[in-house]
């Protein structure tokens, strides 16, 4: 798949402000740290797009990208490092299970884990909640162009092991390794047919 165009739309902080119009959507959720911006503009080939912060947790909204006119991009709050109030955690997560569990228009989750660490139990929770309920998905593993040969074969294989049931992919934001493999897998499920009315 080719991008030919990409623009952020809005952030939504309620349910009643999420995107209409009826186009599917691709989500992209993980911890805090995982580089979940630097991956999305890497994919739009788009340096400042999806804003990169150096504090965890920057992202409290839904954010809501159109691409090629056609398709969403979702960047959902990251997990695990935000410096805030277990009350706004706590609303945060509602927020992107709600997402999740009711969004008619999602098409594929895509669940970033950063490789150089082994996966958390947040990471597992989420995997287990996206395999119970039998939501398309498959794991991305980024900064792949941290480790080196054998040390990001053995990390691949560690992931594939811990979730036996999920796609894993290895990405670089900065090789861009990964990077037409995701962008097939995430053009063949924008184009299943759907019906969001």
């Amino acid at each position: 798949m080719k991008i030919t165009s990409s623009e952020f739309v809005k952030s939504a902080f309620a349910r009643d402000h999420w995107v209409g119009g009826g186009l599917p959507e691709i989500a992209f959720l993980g911890r805090s740290n995982v580089g979940k911006s630097s991956l999305i503009n890497s994919l739009l080939q788009r340096k400042g797009l999806a804003r990169i912060s150096n504090t965890p947790g920057r992202t409290q909204s839904i954010n809501f990208f159109l691409i090629n006119g056609s398709f969403y991009f979702v960047d959902l709050p990251g997990y695990g490092f935000a410096r805030v109030s277990k009350a706004k955690m706590a609303g945060w997560g509602r927020m992107a299970e709600e997402y999740l569990s009711d969004r008619g228009e999602l098409m594929l989750s895509v669940q970033l884990i950063d490789v150089r660490h082994d996966p958390t139990a947040l990471d597992h929770q989420l995997n287990e909640w996206l395999v119970f309920n039998q939501k398309p998905h498959l794991v991305v593993a980024t900064k792949a162009d941290k480790l080196s040969g054998n040390a990001l074969i053995r990390q691949i294989q560690a992931i594939r092991s811990a979730f036996e049931k999920s796609d894993v992919i290895a990405y670089s934001s900065i090789s861009k390794r990964g990077r037409d493999e995701l962008l097939d897998r995430i053009g063949a499920a924008a184009k299943k047919p759907h019906d969001f009315s």
